[in-house]
């Protein structure tokens, strides 16, 4: 007889299936049980269990605090068995004002700050309820809401809590959960109560009007909502999309003329001193050169001092580039994703949230009037037997007195119902004077009146919808906004114009000079280089082209896939080292080769061709690409390059091609057409060969070229003068053998 254990239950089932099992039951509970809030009360499984455990510890408003650790040992040996640091980071969360707009728990101690600084350990701090969580638990013992057994039996927790207060838009909610997130900013509440109230009346209430209503959501740290209008509209018609927020400032004049913007309010979940921080770096990093210092003098209110470089600096300019490299400015995301009455995760757009809302209340309003019912009539119960024991005093203490099973006597005399007889029994003798007889009579017709009032309030759903408004109404007068914690922090600004700051104001100008190699290594050396001849290269490379420019200039490169690509001058590699390859930096292939670079001077005019001896005109101002994959400019046949870009000096009448054949043309640039994209037209026609190089110039000053001695002008040039498309005759003596203008 073998003396191993019986095994248990032993199932065959493959892997994936297994861990598909055991996966979806933890993503279940991860939504359902960690992440996404209830629609109805707007909060997650641990805060609902922290604002019960303080009920049940008398936290309320009215009473002192008790100690953190006192309420977190509760919720974590009652109702949530997770981590203490969890339920605490979450309580804690619950006290920041700069955390959720209308806090629901009351903390007393260091609770953090807008800094990012920690809160203290739970053994030092104490809590209790405010009067917005009063009002999200108001009912709770009156069977408003379900409970269930708690996670070991011993206990109940609530379900979902009544929710007078609007709790899911007024505080917002985030989180991420397994193959979904939530994310939904605070709004005021006292414009929530209006949009409610009127969607009562107008179930049907379109999303303009609502957003009339609400104009957008209430940040607790302030600042200036500057999303369009439009923008709004349709993130609250479907559930999502995002708002953009920036600081409030505003500019104090100083003396002789200076002056200093003071940020006054931050945007929502912005660490101040991370902020600041990441300033500093980079200010420190020449990216600020509008911006001289930065100092934090914040007290209790924020109070963060920008000083301009100076006082010429347009205060406007400067936010500009502040808002756009720095987090003053920063984007909420609005995914209305929640848990819906039956518990299941969905986008809800904002009509469906506030309906949901509703609902619940209505739920809630039906549940306690039944409630309240059901203790009336045990009530009245209770009164009516009260009354015939008076109407019959004699006998009732008679049957008392002498009857060994007094209850069952009084019930078959009088006709009483268990509960009477009981409750006679239980009566005290100082209940047997005349003035409580008149009291209970007074209270039996007060009740009547009452349950005839129910009643009827049951049976009209009218009456009831009337009576939730006045609810809210009710909790508009309590949390609005004549009230400072319900007043509008967060102001509703216009959205930004398109007008976008010019670069040389965003980018500290420097000279630099560009050196790009033949193998396309690109460099900016600081200043505009004399002397270029020493420097150095990658072995068997050399240089291939020098460029002046600033720091807030474009370059352009022209490729020879007819291609223009466009870089900033203040990104490009410094001059230590080699630099960096041109083609890590723009979308050029291997089978590609640069064929000009020059800076970008808005209102120029380039010629471009190709080695086919076509080409045109084209506005510099219409290359200009936003890509790294170019714009494509110079349209080429099969097998096809671009040979040539020159720039159209200004005053330049005419247009002079070389080819390979060694022929030289010039024409009048009037026969040259002017377009954005094309192949041009024919610039010069070849037996053999192909264009080798091109140029403009102004016909009364001469034919320019380049050699190692310098600018050489040729006056006499009628001999080579003609009509686009011709071939051309043999230049002038002295002419490069490279076949360029510029050696």
């Amino acid at each position: 007889m073998s003396d191993t254990a019986p095994a248990g239950e032993i199932r065959e089932t493959r892997l994936a299936v297994a861990l598909g099992e055991r996966y979806l039951s933890y993503a279940m509970s991860t939504i359902m049980s960690r992440s996404l809030p209830d629609v109805r009360d707007g909060l997650k499984p641990v805060h609902r269990r922290l604002l019960y455990a303080m009920r049940q510890l008398r936290l309320d408003p009215a009473q002192g605090f008790k100690k953190c650790a006192r309420v977190v040992g509760d919720v974590i040996g009652k109702y949530h068995p997770h981590g203490d640091t969890a339920v605490y980071d979450a309580m804690v969360r619950l006290a920041q004002d700069f955390a959720v707009r209308y806090p629901l728990v009351d903390g007393q101690g260091n609770f953090g700050n807008i800094d990012g600084d920690n809160p203290a350990a739970m053994r030092y701090t104490e809590a209790r309820l405010t009067a917005v969580a009063m009002a999200l638990l108001e009912g709770i013992d009156e069977d408003a809401v379900d409970f269930r057994a708690t996670y070991d039996g011993e206990d109940e927790e609530p379900v979902v809590l009544p929710a007078r207060f609007p709790n899911l838009l007024a505080n917002g909610a985030a989180g991420i959960a397994v193959g979904m997130a939530t994310s939904i900013p605070p709004h005021n509440a006292g414009e929530l109560c209006d949009a409610l109230i009127h969607l009562i009346k107008h179930p049907g209430a379109t999303f303009d009007k609502l957003v009339d209503l609400i104009p957008g959501p209430d940040f607790p740290t302030g600042g200036v909502l500057v999303e369009p209008r439009e923008s709004i509209v349709e993130s609250y018609r479907t559930g999502r999309g995002s708002f953009r927020l920036r600081a409030r400032w505003e500019v104090e004049r100083q003396k002789h003329g200076t002056y200093q913007v003071i940020v006054t309010e931050i945007p929502y979940q912005v660490q101040k001193s991370r902020l600041i921080e990441k300033i500093a770096e980079l200010l420190l990093a020449r990216k600020l050169p509008l911006l001289a210092d930065i100092r934090d003098e914040s007290a209790e209110d924020v109070r963060i001092v920008l000083e301009p470089r100076n006082r010429t600096v347009d205060p406007e300019h400067l936010m500009q580039q502040m808002f756009r490299l720095t987090d003053l400015e920063s984007r909420f995301s609005l995914n209305m994703n929640v848990l819906d009455a039956d518990n299941t995760p969905r986008v809800m757009n904002l009509r469906e949230a506030l309906q949901a809302f509703l609902d619940h209340r209505h739920v809630v309003l039906v549940r306690r009037s039944e409630h309240r019912l059901e203790k009336i009539e045990h009530r009245l119960e209770i009164l009516g037997g009260f009354l015939i024991a008076f109407l019959n005093l004699d006998e009732v203490i008679r049957i008392i007195r002498e009857e060994d099973h007094p209850k069952q006597e009084m019930m078959k005399v009088f006709g009483l119902t268990e509960v009477q007889a009981e409750a006679i029994l239980n009566m005290r003798l100082r209940q047997l004077r005349k003035l409580e007889e008149m009291e209970i009579r007074k209270e039996h017709e007060g009740l009547t009146a009452e349950r005839a009032d129910i009643r009827k309030l049951l049976g009209d759903e009218k009456r009831r919808w009337k009576a939730i408004a006045q609810e809210i109404a009710e909790t508009r007068k309590e949390f609005g906004k004549d009230t400072e914690l319900g007043r509008r922090r967060c102001e509703i600004g216009d959205a930004p114009s398109a007008e976008v700051v010019p670069l040389e104001i965003m980018i500290e100008r420097e000279p630099i000079t560009i050196i790009c190699s033949e193998k396309g290594w690109i460099r900016a050396a600081k200043g505009h280089l004399a002397e270029t001849s020493d420097l150095k290269f990658k072995e068997g490379d050399r240089s291939k082209f020098v460029v002046q420019a600033q720091t807030t200039d474009k370059l352009l490169v022209f490729a020879s896939n007819g291609r223009f690509y466009t870089l900033g001058c203040d990104k490009l590699p410094g001059a230590r080292g080699h630099g960096e390859p041109l083609r890590l930096m723009i979308d050029l292939g291997n089978e590609h080769d640069v064929v000009a670079m020059f800076v970008h001077v808005p209102g120029r005019k380039l010629l471009v061709a190709s080695e086919n001896g076509r080409g045109f005109v084209v506005a510099a101002d219409d290359v200009i690409a936003q890509t790294r994959n170019g714009r494509q400019v110079l349209n080429l046949g099969a097998h096809e390059e671009a040979e040539a870009c020159a720039i159209v000096g200004e005053g330049h009448d005419a247009v002079a091609v070389i080819g390979t054949n060694r022929k030289l043309l010039i024409f009048p640039m009037a026969e040259l057409p002017e377009m954005a994209r094309g192949r041009g037209v024919i610039l010069q026609r070849y037996a053999k060969g192909g264009l080798a190089d091109v140029t403009t110039l102004t016909l009364a000053e001469g034919l320019p070229w380049r050699t190692g001695a310098g600018l050489h002008m040729e006056k006499k040039i009628d001999d080579w003068i003609g009509k686009r498309a011709q071939a051309g005759q043999l230049p002038p003596k002295g002419f490069p053998r490279a076949n360029r203008f510029s050696s």
